[in-house]
């Protein structure tokens, strides 16, 4: 994640000189991003696991079920990203068809379908963990995903609709996709009785709002009263470079806070959380890669492709592990398996920026507007 985020230009000496120059330019915080997200994960889980009752205190510290460390941590992160967003060009985001509806029938259809099955298929003799990793793929991502769009380069306006539009069908589907994939259909299968999911539709706006809503109103108003006040120019190179290194500051206390809540019980059950990862391992690569060669089939550009694919195969962990503990409990299967979640999650889709930014080059086409205005762009990790 660069300090800096100057006009791109196109580099005549092509895409390996340029990266490679890039990549000498970076500050070592940007550099090594891998190592510290690696590191904040290592602290948060000794920190579970050295300190005494630090998960609870933690956990203590919220308002209505949400936890303010960790909605603290996300609203430092988000900010800085969200205030670069170009908001004047979202219409030529939301008039791309293909993008909206693939975005939507992968998300709500094909996500939640894909972590049911998996669940079943890896976790058939446990079903508080299957329980809580089919509430992870109803969770679908409306936070984090934005860190890791635009670490891989991805179109930050088409994060922004994105995000929005998953946070509204989250309010409108999530109750009912519950009751479909954890009650009435493996009832219909025969997969024995069904499991309720007691979570309201005021409790899931809520989780919207502080996580999604609040940093995308302070980038909002931040990008609007800037351009007003110092122009864009100076907004876009004196005043963004300032405040960007701190999405990666909250990136890292998010993550450690995430993991010293539950440092304690992770640590003292490998094995489950083994059994638990291995289907969110199959989970990420088949949201990622799948959507990521369904981008292309259909002739997005990398930057809208890549995006899809973050969008599709990020999770709310958020909001999942929220729900798992104020329906099932803090110490419940369910919970611990929703805590996994982002356990897995950071670590492989860090990975999966790395990869994208290696298959940028196969895109030739530059020639679509998303394309254009983010040619030559610089790789942030």
């Amino acid at each position: 994640m660069t300090t800096t985020d100057p006009t791109p230009r196109p580099s005549a000496a092509g895409p390996a000189t340029e990266d490679a120059s890039i990549v000498a330019k970076l500050s070592t915080l940007d550099r090594f991003l891998a190592v510290w997200i690696l590191a904040a994960m290592a602290a948060g889980l000794g920190l579970g696991r050295l300190v005494p009752g630090l998960g609870d205190a933690l956990s203590k510290v919220e308002i209505g079920g949400i936890s303010l460390p960790i909605a603290l941590g996300l609203l430092v992160m988000m900010y800085p990203v969200l205030a670069k967003v170009r908001y004047d060009k979202l219409d030529a985001v939301t008039g791309d068809k293909r993008l909206m509806i693939s975005s939507l029938v992968v998300n709500w259809i094909v996500g939640p379908a894909v972590m049911f099955a998996l669940a079943w298929i890896f976790l058939p003799d446990l079903p508080e963990y299957r329980t809580g990793l089919i509430i992870v793929g109803l969770a679908r991502c409306i936070a984090m995903v934005i860190i890791w769009n635009d670490l891989a380069c991805g179109d930050r306006e088409a994060a922004a609709v994105l995000v929005a539009l998953n946070s509204v069908f989250q309010v409108l589907a999530f109750g009912l996709l519950g009751w479909f994939y954890l009650d009435l259909l493996p009832g219909w299968l025969g997969l024995g009785d069904g499991t309720a999911l007691d979570v309201s539709a005021w409790e899931i706006a809520a989780n919207v709002a502080v996580f999604l809503g609040v940093p995308l109103a302070a980038g909002y108003l931040t990008r609007r009263i800037g351009e007003q006040r110092m122009g864009r120019r100076n907004y876009e190179q004196r005043f963004l470079p300032r405040i960007g290194p701190w999405a990666l500051y909250g990136l890292l206390f998010t993550i450690v806070i995430l993991f010293a809540l539950q440092g304690r019980t992770i640590t003292s059950q490998p094995l489950d959380v083994a059994r638990i990862a291995l289907p969110l391992l199959v989970y990420f690569a088949l949201m990622f890669f799948g959507t990521f060669a369904l981008g292309k089939a259909i002739g997005l550009a990398y930057e809208r492709t890549t995006t899809l694919a973050f969008t599709a195969a990020g999770n709310n962990f958020e909001l999942a592990i929220a729900v798992a503990i104020a329906t099932f409990g803090v110490t419940s299967g369910q919970a611990l398996a929703g805590v996994v979640g982002p356990l897995i999650e950071v670590p492989v889709l860090i990975a999966l920026v790395y990869v994208a930014l290696a298959w940028r080059r196969r895109f030739t086409d530059r020639s679509t507007p998303a394309a254009s205005g983010r040619e030559g762009r610089r790789a942030r990790v």
